[in-house]
């Protein structure tokens, strides 16, 4: 106010003087000095307005703390308090403010006194920090390697209860498989490739600073049937996670031996300032029908040759016109059944939640109860699943120097009838699938004849299982109780170093029973069976952080150094009766045999203790290079060779920054230019006991219990598996960080792989474990964004891409090895192997005998002859994979479609196989008939050219011989292109809710939307035959995917 003091007293001697110079009468003056007097009055009180307000979040209308209000080309300006708000001294005549907040789209508006200002978060902010190994947050631009996060939005918006296919299509280098779409299905994620030759190849899964498990948990006779009880990842409610951040090459390096797969960081949500109560309150309900159906044919009825056979179990009988035979259930007309829709129902889920998040004074909590029950495409199918969750986090202390983090989750899965899946006489896609198509599903509905037994139109050697009589008499029951614990204690010293203490557990019962009823054709006396399983993996660390800019001048950096303590212990136990004594008493104590009698028992301890630490030194904020190391130690190794070092470094360059420092110009219309480089090791080790021999303990056939020494050659020498990885990568942003581009090219090779070496049984062993092989993983990973409208108030459309290229190859195996088989399930016409100098995941099958020009080698029937050897047919992985989303938005309107491809690849249909043999195929028919044709570019064995006529149905039964078919004939290329999901939404605005409600959406979301292009008949290709093994290159039986519609309400108090 001094300065507008003077200027008044500085008006009024001019007017002064320039009167005294015109001589000016008394009256005129003192009007003059009047005058003069009343605008210096003006002017001291009216330089500045005030102008008061609130800035909140766009998506969710939460306070936004710490946001910067400042006056446009001036350095006047404050920030937001805890709620939000802010309160300002404008000066008269300033006419905009700038609002700005670290990842979130800044805005220029019009001063007023009053102001609500909306900012929306910008995923492309240079500033942008984001969740990194040990869960330290870093400044992305200082990062040497790719990283992906997906938001809690873009998790709910796909409208998935599956965690994982949540991430289908979303991060560039992740390929996700799923086990069918049955209820509660386990997932396969694969990150960059397969680098390891073992089973178990799921990244890492870290919740909040803690690893849980991820197993997939399965029963059956081998690992292609059986039932499904999931992925432990997807136990977790998606409307409880923050963000989830997948970690690849470089970037997984300070997780060591436990890395090798790659790691995926889950941050789940604290709590957050709100207005009003702050809690949420979701619901959903979602419908599923089958998304693709296998293609059968119309035509024909049951039979062989053209003639109806009450017992034949194929579809190659006469037309199907109405004609009466003498069926199994009496005379009746010939016609064909949609017997899949007949059985399968519409699936019927509810989602309800309701959370409660508030923060002030440094103290914030969030807490939720989430409940689901799905009730699946398979009659009788069900799972519930039940989440509650709390976590709190208080800064407390002098200078609030003090922070408690602490978080419980409790989860509950119950999952009921289970569909069994691959080859098995009780799978209900099988046998509907392959029932011959004038028999009418619904006749069997009454599954019980009046003594009690199941009646099934087929009395033969091995029939299938009434699908009525399992849904009703052969049941499973299964129920998971899961807690998840985290607790951290840390102390910031001063501004640049902190110490963390974090202690966390992920603890889990599952138990499971099964109940076969009395009169079945499968298991006539009826079974029981009851199992159990607890695990708990406790983790005890300690982290020390510092971190500082500027130093010695331009030179800033970071330093840490923590530790880690890993417990592991897993027991599990399963008993079943054999045939039931008394019929239907489902007790272990009723077994007809108590000689035969099954009982497992196996209990397993793994130990993991780490030291590790990083270091990174910077220059001016753009330049920056970062040292990693840790060293495991693991208990499942020998004590020889127990310790393994991994360390890492990176480089990376912001030029744009080092361009602005040495003042140097660049065109206007590049934002922001990286690059970027690193180095990396990690590594796998065994699964406990592995290495070393055990004893088993059962008992004779009298009962008495014995012991007996496995049957594996220890060798002290083996080491774990180590993994070394490339990466070299430029970030791209042009058009004030409008269009971005993210590439990186990258190179991984497993060296050191842990391979089980068939021994002479002479020896006294069956195997041992060696080190050898050479796995190798080179490919690109682009990813692109493009602002192509931004308006705040206005048009939003949003294009994001991620496209990726693996090569898979296989360098080496061990001497004297040159093919170890992928595949588990003991197959003669197919397998799926690791093969020296070929890719990872090669398919081999039987084909064609052809002659030097290609043509088919028929026999003396016209039929084509099948070599007996297996054959190169392909490979599983793909050779590349798209994913583009699209997001639209006007003023409370949302839009938002992903398109999800994968490009290459081969995969081996047996359920194809098996409808074109028992002629159900539609591909059976031609033309609406079966007439007699001579096989296409085919020569007899002499050479001569083949005239010989055979049936369609000979043709495809000598296609479909042994017990997967001819491989070359039932190999498909795997490339598909789909709309995976759209999601319309509507925000109401503050205006249309009142004083009670601060904010309602409603959405509705559609998953598998449509197929674009895909080349195998009514199948999904993603439904592959298992998704614990590394054969992903089959599918068997599996439950079809399915589409799903979700109608979602979300309010906020």
């Amino acid at each position: 106010m001094k300065k507008n003091v003077l200027f008044d007293y500085q008006i009024q001697k001019d007017v002064i003087t320039n009167f005294k110079g015109m001589k000016m009468e008394k009256g005129r003056l003192i009007l003059l000095v009047a005058a003069s007097a009343c605008m210096g009055s003006m002017i001291a009180t009216a330089q500045t307005t005030k102008v008061t307000g609130k800035v909140i979040s766009l998506e969710d209308n939460t306070p936004v703390i710490g946001a910067t209000v400042v006056v446009k080309g001036t350095t006047t300006g404050t920030v937001t308090d805890f709620d939000g708000a802010f309160s300002l001294e404008v000066p008269d005549g300033a006419k905009t403010l700038v609002i700005s907040y670290v990842g979130m789209q800044s805005q220029e508006l019009a001063v007023k006194p009053q102001m609500t200002i909306k900012l929306a978060s910008d995923s492309h902010n240079l500033d942008e920090v984001v969740v990194t190994a040990m869960g330290l947050t870093r400044e992305k631009k200082s990062l040497a390697y790719a990283v992906q996060e997906v938001g809690s939005e873009d998790l709910t918006k796909a409208g998935q209860l599956n965690v994982t296919s949540a991430l289908s299509g979303k991060v560039a280098g992740v390929q996700i498989n799923q086990f069918g779409g049955s209820v509660g299905a386990s997932s396969r994620i694969s990150i960059r490739g397969n680098s390891s030759l073992q089973r178990d190849q799921q990244p890492l899964i870290v919740v909040d600073g803690v690893p849980i498990s991820n197993d997939t948990q399965r029963t059956g006779d081998n690992t292609y049937n059986g039932v499904d009880y999931g992925s432990g990842l997807n136990d977790i409610n998606p409307e409880d996670i923050e963000s989830m951040t997948v970690l690849k090459g470089g970037s997984a390096a300070l997780y060591g031996m436990r890395a090798g797969n790659g790691v995926i960081l889950i941050t789940t949500k604290t709590g957050k300032k709100q207005d009003g109560l702050g809690i949420t309150v979701t619901s959903s309900v979602t419908a599923e029908t089958m998304f693709m159906n296998p293609e059968l044919q119309n035509t024909y009825g049951q039979g062989s040759n053209g003639i109806f056979d009450v017992k034949a179990r194929g579809s190659w009988g006469p037309l199907a016109d109405g004609t009466e035979y003498d069926q199994w259930n009496g005379r009746t007309p010939l016609r064909t059944y949609d017997n899949v829709g007949a059985y399968f129902n519409t699936g019927l889920s509810f989602n309800e939640g309701i959370s409660f998040q508030q923060s002030k004074d440094g103290t914030s909590v969030f807490a939720s109860v989430n409940r689901s029950d799905d009730k699946g495409i398979v009659p009788g199918a069900k799972l519930e699943k039940t989440s509650i969750n709390l976590r709190g986090t208080t800064l407390f202390g002098k200078d609030q120097r003090w922070k408690l983090d602490g978080k419980v989750t409790y989860l509950n899965n119950k999952g009921h009838n289970r569909p069994i899946q691959g080859i098995n006489q009780s799978n209900a896609f099988y046998t509907i699938y392959n029932l011959p198509r004038s028999i009418n599903v619904r006749d069997l509905e009454n599954c019980l004849d009046e003594d009690g037994k199941m009646i099934w139109w087929d009395t033969e050697m091995s029939p299938q299982e009434n699908p009525y009589w399992s849904k009703d008499y052969r049941l499973n029951e299964d129920t998971r109780n899961r807690l998840l614990i985290a607790g951290s204690l840390s102390y910031k010293f001063t501004d640049w170093w902190n110490v963390e203490l974090k202690a966390g557990t992920d603890y889990y019962t599952t138990t499971s029973n099964e109940k076969i009823h009395t009169g079945g054709n499968v298991t006539p006396k009826g079974r029981y069976s009851e199992a159990s399983e607890t695990f708990y993996e406790n983790n005890f660390s300690f982290l020390s952080t510092m971190q500082k800019d500027n130093i010695f001048g331009k030179f800033g950096g970071f330093l840490t150094l923590g530790g880690n303590l890993m417990m592991q212990k897993r027991a599990y136990q399963k008993i079943s009766t054999g045939d039931l004594l008394i019929p239907n008493l489902f007790s272990v104590n009723n077994a007809a045999d108590k000689m035969s009698m099954g009982f497992e028992y196996t209990l397993t301890e793994r130990k993991m203790n780490s030291l590790y630490g990083s270091f990174q030194i910077n220059y001016g904020g753009w330049v920056f290079l970062d040292v990693t190391a840790r060293n495991d130690w693991s208990s499942t190794m020998s004590k020889s060779n127990r310790s393994y070092f991994y360390p890492s470094v990176s480089l990376s360059a912001v030029v744009t920054d080092m361009l602005n420092d040495f003042e140097v110009s660049y065109p206007d219309w590049l934002s922001f230019a990286k690059v970027r480089a690193s180095y990396a090791e990690v590594g796998n080790d065994l699964d406990p006991y592995k290495l070393y021999n055990v004893y088993e303990l059962g008992k004779d056939d009298y009962g008495n219990p014995v012991s007996s020494i496995g049957k594996v050659l220890f060798d002290e020498n083996v080491r774990s598996e180590l993994v070394k990885s490339y990466e070299f990568g430029v970030d791209l942003k042009f058009l004030d960080n409008r269009l971005g581009i993210d590439f990186s090219y990258y190179k991984t090779n497993a060296t050191r792989q842990l391979l089980s070496l068939p021994l002479d049984p002479f020896s006294g062993y069956k195997s041992k474990m060696i080190n050898a092989g050479n796995i190798q993983n080179s490919g690109i990973e682009l990813m692109a964004y493009c602002d192509i409208f931004r308006q705040n108030d206005g048009f939003n459309w949003t294009l994001t891409a991620n496209l990726s290229k693996n090569n898979n190859k296989i360098i080496e195996l061990a001497e004297g090895i040159n093919e170890t088989a992928l595949s588990q399930g003991g197959f003669d016409e197919v397998k799926i192997v690791a093969h020296t100098g070929g890719n990872y995941g090669d398919i081999y099958g039987k084909t064609f005998a052809r002659n030097e020009q290609g043509q088919i080698i028929v026999d003396g029937e016209g039929l084509p002859i099948i070599n007996s050897d297996l054959a190169y047919l392909g490979n599983q992985q793909p050779t590349c994979m798209l994913g583009i989303t699209n997001n639209f938005s006007y003023k409370n309107f949302s839009l938002s479609f992903l398109i999800d491809a994968r490009f290459g690849g081969k995969i081996y249909s047996a359920t194809t196989a098996r409808l074109y043999g028992n002629g159900n195929a539609a591909g059976t028919v031609v033309n609406g008939s079966r007439e007699e044709f001579v096989v296409p570019n085919s020569v007899l064995e002499d050479g001569s050219a083949n005239t010989i006529k055979v049936t369609p149905q000979r043709y495809w039964e000598r296609m479909t011989q042994g017990n997967l078919g001819v491989g070359e004939a039932f190999l498909y290329d795997a490339t598909n292109v789909r709309l995976r999901n759209i999601t319309l939404g509507y925000n109401f605005s503050k205006k249309m809710l009142g004083d009670y409600v601060q904010n309602l959406r409603l959405s509705f979301t559609m998953n598998n939307v449509w197929m674009i292009k895909s080349h195998i008949p009514g199948i999904d290709p993603e439904s592959i035959a298992t998704t614990n093994t590394n054969a992903t290159g089959i599918e068997l039986g599996g439950a079809p995917t399915s589409r799903s519609y979700t109608f979602n309400v979300t309010v906020g108090f």
